[in-house]
């Protein structure tokens, strides 16, 4: 049995090819064998694109070569051997990826964007959120498992249901039927300012109503105390020590939040509205929710007003009112004075995570940064003396 091979930068490469069995097993590993006593490498890879079945014979002789190179990866292995290497345990022993068809998002809609990747709508049926990290793939299987715990939990969610390669980088694919963004709803006028936001606050309730259990998602309280203790270099020490002490005594909550919770992050198909881009899905006081949704309404395009349409598709001005009309059917109040108490306890979360966001992308040393970084100053100044709890 021949068996093709390649080195470059040190990394030997196998083709493991055809139909691997108890007929040509030995055949097989003494063809590799021979390759790797006569050739110096430091990586050992093996590239499956061409493997259509292997037996225990062939995985015995995987184990065996995994055992004397640690280094072992196994790439482009189609489904159906997939499954074999899944269901013998040896995912869990060697490094192996899967083969993903490749697509092009050249021409598509831009749905969404998000800190992690970007939202294109492939055709009528589908979309794909794209990440920006090139070696994405723990970052989609962890949010394809957040979508599925939401979705047991009785949260409507759009499930991906495949996973694609996408130029240098990877991307998850949702079956979302015609579906349309809340933004792009409001944008074309189908849906008023109000409608939205009553679509916004009946999702958001279900998804704050819903407890998760510990350690399947990040606690948003120990997220928001990092961003706090960030600033203590940045902020006058009395007003660290008030941030701090705040959200430190906000009560701990097992209720699931968002996380970046707006009108491009929810999609309406057939009458449902169904959550997107789940890899912020967290648990925490609604508070923390609150502040995610005013930087995006409008903290994060407080000094920059184009940001809004840039990023939503509308006016700071219509954000504005959207911010506005949705904290008010949150809190189910017509207090004025309650509902500008409640904001301002978000403000504060809120300017805190753009600041240190702003400092940590080098915003100290540009003029817009600047801009942003003493905004949040005079707004923490502000608000600090003024907000005892943030709890509501």
């Amino acid at each position: 049995m021949n068996v093709n091979y390649e080195i470059k930068d040190q990394v030997l490469t196998l083709e493991a090819a055809g139909k691997i069995d108890s007929g040509n097993a030995n055949e097989w590993e003494n063809a590799i064998n021979e390759i790797l006593n006569k050739e110096t490498f430091e990586e050992l890879i093996m590239d499956a694109e061409k493997l259509e079945y292997i037996s225990s014979a062939g995985l015995r002789v995987i184990l065996r070569l995994r055992k004397d190179n640690e280094s072992l990866k196994i790439i482009n292995v189609n489904s159906d051997v997939y499954e074999i290497f899944d269901m013998t345990g040896f995912t869990e022993i060697v490094d192996i990826q899967k083969a993903y068809r490749t697509i092009s998002v050249e021409g598509c809609e831009v749905i969404g964007q998000g800190a992690n990747g970007k939202v294109y709508r492939i055709d009528a049926d589908t979309i794909v959120k794209v990440y920006f990290n090139s070696d994405a793939l723990p970052e989609i299987h962890r949010e394809r498992e957040l979508a599925r715990t939401a979705f047991v939990s009785g949260v409507p969610t759009a499930i991906p249901y495949d996973v694609v390669r996408v130029g240098d980088s990877y991307g998850s694919v949702f079956e979302l039927l015609n579906a349309k963004s809340y933004a792009k709803l409001l944008i074309s006028g189908e849906k008023t300012i109000d409608e939205i936001a009553k679509m916004s606050i009946d999702l958001l309730k279900i998804i704050h109503s819903t407890l998760v259990k510990p350690g399947i998602m990040p606690d948003m309280k120990e997220v928001a105390l990092d961003w706090a203790m960030f600033l203590e270099d940045y902020l006058p020490a009395d007003e660290y020590t008030k941030l701090f002490t705040l959200i430190n005594n906000v009560p701990h909550d097992m209720h699931m939040m968002h996380g970046d919770y707006h009108i491009k992050n929810v999609m309406l198909q057939n009458g449902e509205s169904l959550l997107i881009d789940m890899d912020t899905l967290c648990y925490g006081h609604p508070i923390f929710e609150l502040a995610s949704m005013y930087n995006a309404y409008r903290g994060f395009n407080e000094t920059n007003h184009e940001n809004s349409m840039d990023f939503m598709g509308v006016s700071y001005e219509v954000c504005g009112q959207l911010w506005d009309r949705l904290l008010q059917l949150y809190l189910d109040t017509d207090d004025q004075d309650y509902i500008d108490a409640v904001e301002k306890k978000a403000m504060i979360v809120g300017y805190t995570r753009i600041m240190r966001r702003t400092i940590r992308r080098n915003g100290l040393n540009t003029p817009d940064g600047q801009v942003i970084i003493e905004n949040c100053r005079q707004k923490l100044a502000a608000l600090l003396p003024v907000v005892d709890t943030l709890e509501f």
